[in-house]
């Protein structure tokens, strides 16, 4: 039987997959986590703590930690607006890096007392399993397609919509001679509310490239968003990403990237990535946790917040939708 050319073999599969397993942090309420960031006056006291990814990461987390000090500790937050505020003395809030799987199992272990997650089942499990005692819709961020400028898979912004690019990206990753240069996706492949959905798009059009051993298209890199979009600019891969993390990006990233499709915001968008801010069950008996959530759903609150959140000029979040 006569051998394939060499111009028709595959390449090798990437050296440079990093599986989900190692990234997995098993937690136990005898663990010991460190903030990856503190916000507040210096010497103060720790009162609050918060797990996120991507939001931690873009500085939203941050901004909102800021603004409910201020409103606690000024005299916008006062008794008549709120009867149950904490007392208005110098206090710190620690912001927990953590993706929605990691996020929820510090609720669960006891390890902080707020999670702003990304995955609707997993929370109302939470709930339903009594680690999460309070749900509220906290902000809407979008997701995106992006990927190299030379457009591999030839996807057509104005005409394709988000399932008929995963179709494109998966039938001419499979392709036989390669594209040139050559069509890949990185999966962020971690259990975060990114790689869920990635996932989900690439079910809802019947693959499952994560199912195989090996492969030279689907690139999986367990890597959180900063670092993950990062890695798929200077690699020339499409990935999906959300709005926050791009512009919280270095320019050259950005540059190096071409945004293909982006959610509008609406409900129904299947780019949607909707944030909900769990209180964690026994933390209701921290003033400061319980005034937050209160806070963190009022319009000129934590909503306000989300609202004029920029970088550059650009506003990252959506505020949640109302009622």
């Amino acid at each position: 039987m006569p051998q394939p050319s060499s111009q028709h073999l595959r390449a090798a599969p990437f050296d440079g997959d990093v599986r989900g397993h190692l990234l997995e942090l098993p937690v136990t309420q005898n663990d010991q986590i460190q903030p990856q960031k503190v916000y507040g006056p210096d010497g103060a006291t720790q009162t609050l703590s918060i797990a996120n990814g991507g939001a931690g990461q873009s500085g939203l987390i941050g901004a909102l930690a800021l603004g409910f000090i201020d409103y606690v500790t000024s005299s916008r937050g006062n008794l008549r607006q709120d009867p149950l505020l904490p007392p208005p003395f110098p206090f710190t809030v620690g912001w927990y890096l953590g993706d929605t799987t990691q996020s929820l199992d510090y609720i669960e272990h006891n390890l902080v007392d707020i999670a702003v997650t990304y995955n609707k089942a997993a929370e109302l499990q939470s709930l339903k399993d009594g680690f999460s005692c309070k749900r509220i819709y906290g902000f809407r961020d979008r997701f995106m397609l992006v990927g190299p400028e030379e457009n591999p898979a030839d996807l057509d912004s104005d005409n394709d919509d988000i399932l008929a690019m995963f179709n494109k990206i998966n039938k001419s990753g499979k392709q036989i001679p390669p594209t040139d240069p050559p069509t890949r996706f990185l999966s962020r492949y971690d259990k975060s509310a990114t790689n869920i959905k990635e996932s989900s798009l690439f079910t809802l059009i019947g693959q499952v490239p994560w199912a195989y051993a090996y492969s030279t298209w689907y690139h999986q890199y367990a890597r959180f968003p900063l670092e993950a979009l990062k890695a798929a600019s200077l690699l020339s891969e499409y990935t999906i990403t959300d709005y926050g993390t791009y512009l919280s990006s270095p320019e050259q990233v950005q540059d190096d990237v071409v945004i293909y499709k982006k959610s509008t915001g609406d409900e129904d968008d299947l780019l949607l990535n909707p944030a909900h801010v769990l209180l964690r069950t026994g933390a209701q008996d921290n003033i400061y946790a319980t005034a937050f959530m209160r806070w963190m759903a009022s319009a000129d609150g934590g909503q306000a917040v989300v609202a004029n959140y920029a970088i550059n000029g650009d506003v990252l979040y959506l505020p949640a939708p109302k009622e």
